[in-house]
């Protein structure tokens, strides 16, 4: 080796930083060693978690808020396993991020070492791409390719495992500069005859609806959405991972549509005579019943996935391409178009009217609703972070979300436990902002060790626990179709959030009674710290509207609300 050798543990921070990465969520272990090593001196931030779940969830936050590739890094074994659920989450949600394991030396891989596990075959189905790094001198490329393919063309994890001696092999480091990879090539060219095709549809249809998902906020679109929906003066409904990508307060917003989605919402979609979907993978909690779904609909389906086409319905015309550049060009051939009749937009005004989201208030008991109603109020600008059930979907009707990369949950997973260390991800991210966690208090104690994680590296997120004591989707599911037979769902007073609170030097408010949300709130947002409010919600409140699984999204169960 020369002078100007280096070890691949320094190599792959110097990889890193290339990368422009500035924060890793981890949890060092014993083939790890020389790379934290190299940490202990390097100016990238680590954030030591308190469990590797934390760590990718972390890292998945980062990304969503930010738009940059969130990085976790895991030791051999169970540390790499533990990942597996976060890098699954974010695979489902098309999240960028790069994961890095450690594992055993390689002339020991295979033989059952000590904390060896086959990390990359068991997150080869839930990985856009992953490596093995056998050869010190791949390291660079890996590292240049593991960045490029996960926040390019469809975005999601990869994992790059790394054995100890190539940390510890010296070799001469160059990075390269650029990445060509043979049969991967995710930069589309706007297809202009398909364009022309769905302007020309888009003039004919006298009932259109925009369907637009996740991959609007993923492409930065939200502004050619907004642009292209007044053009047309089309409704606009949102998946629940593309909240955000249209104002929630716009005359021509629709809400969230599906299974908890409003009412008019899936009226717009079963009576359109167009539907125009964009970012969207026509989810089965959207869809319902597929062969009732949208039946009258012609369907435009714009996707930089061309697996997705197809895939669960039926589409007219494809447009395979990023939605930003697409939908500007969409909107280029749309120019003066002639107003269209207002009968369409007449209707979705009426049923807005008639058919609100709404629920029966209370001056004795909380309901959910309401405090995240009063946490629009206070702080319409904030990051929202939610878990997974009730709390999550409270969070995507009643909260009205104006800005892209301010909704951040796990929808194709639904992964309990993920909201607070995503939450946790996000503030680091973007410091300057609120962030707050609206969370059920079966989900948070899944996770709640991470409250360790924004003690000690100063992190101020606000965690509102909707305390119902119950897993209460699932509690909802057995009242309404399984007979009340509330098997194993009851988990009121398994622990007090404010002694846990107080016990990582965290603030903890317990709220039990309507009047004091507002109260509670304005504290939390004027601490210098973490805060944890346990509202004490109404136990057997349920999400409504709802549609039963295999039904058609407008076979829908509502709330009878007192008058």
């Amino acid at each position: 080796m020369t002078d100007t050798s280096i070890s691949g543990a320094k190599a792959l921070i110097a990889c890193l930083r290339n990368e422009g990465v500035d924060t890793i969520f981890g949890y060092p272990g014993g083939v790890l060693l020389p790379l934290y090593d190299e940490l202990y001196d390097s100016d990238i931030r680590h954030i030591l978690v308190r469990h590797e779940q934390g760590a990718a969830h972390a890292a998945d936050g980062y990304a969503r808020a930010t738009g940059k590739v969130g990085v976790c890094l895991a030791t051999s074994g169970p540390g790499a396993t533990n990942l597996v659920t976060g890098i699954a989450n974010a695979y489902m949600d098309s999240v960028p991020i790069v994961a890095i394991t450690g594992q055993v030396p390689t002339p020991m891989i295979g033989n059952d070492a000590f904390q060896e596990a086959d990390i990359t075959g068991i997150t080869l189905p839930i990985t856009k791409h992953n490596y093995l790094i056998k050869n010190i001198n791949d390291l660079p490329w890996v590292v240049k390719e593991a960045f490029y393919i996960a926040s390019t063309g469809r975005p999601g994890p990869v994992l790059i495992d790394l054995p100890k001696d190539i940390t510890t092999e010296e070799f001469e480091f160059e990075y390269p500069k650029r990445v060509y990879l043979r049969g991967y090539h995710p930069d589309i060219a706007v297809d202009n005859d398909r364009v022309k095709r769905a302007a020309s549809m888009i003039r004919e249809s006298k009932r259109p609806v925009i369907y637009a998902g996740g991959g609007v906020i993923i492409s930065n679109a939200a502004s050619e959405l907004l642009k292209l929906a007044e053009t047309i003066m089309a409704p606009v409904t949102t998946t629940l991972l593309g909240i955000g990508a249209f104002p929630g307060t716009h005359q021509l917003a629709l809400g969230m549509p599906g299974m908890h989605g409003t009412k008019y919402a899936n009226y717009a979609i079963q009576e359109s005579d167009l539907l125009i979907t964009v970012g969207a993978r026509f989810d089965d909690r959207v869809t319902g019943k597929i062969d009732a779904f949208a039946p009258h609909a012609k369907v435009i389906h714009i996707d930089i996935d061309p697996a997705e086409i197809g895939k669960n319905i039926r589409v007219d015309l494809p447009i395979i391409g990023n939605a930003g550049p697409v939908m500007q060009s969409l909107g280029s051939h749309l120019q003066g178009m002639q107003t269209r009749s207002q009968e369409w937009l007449a209707k979705i005004a009426a049923w807005k009217k008639e058919q609100p989201l709404q629920y029966n208030r209370s001056e004795n008991v909380i309901k959910p609703q309401q405090v995240v109603q009063e946490f629009y109020d206070a702080c319409p600008d904030a990051i929202i972070v939610t878990e997974v059930g009730q709390n999550q979907m409270w969070a995507a009707q009643y909260f009205k979300f104006e800005s892209p990369r301010t909704f951040i949950t796990s929808g194709g997973l639904g992964t309990m436990g993920y909201g607070f260390p995503a939450a946790m991800g996000a503030k680091v991210g973007c410091p300057d902002k609120t962030v707050i966690d609206i969370a059920g208090d079966g989900s948070f104690q899944m996770m709640s060790q991470e409250l360790a994680t924004v003690a000690k590296n100063d992190i101020k997120v606000i965690v509102a626990i909707l305390n119902n004591g119950n897993l209460g989707m699932v509690r909802q599911w057995q009242q309404l179709f399984f007979d009340e037979r509330y098997s194993y769902t009851n988990i009121a007073d398994s622990v007090d959030f404010v002694k846990l609170a107080e016990a990582y030097g965290l603030i903890g408010i317990r709220v039990d009674e309507p009047s004091g949300i507002s109260s509670a709130i304005s504290e939390a947002l004027a601490a210098d710290r973490t805060v944890v409010i346990d509202f004490v919600v109404d136990p057997m409140e349920n999400v409504f509207p709802m549609v039963p699984a295999g039904a058609a999204i407008n076979e829908i169960l509502d709330l009878e609300v007192a008058s």
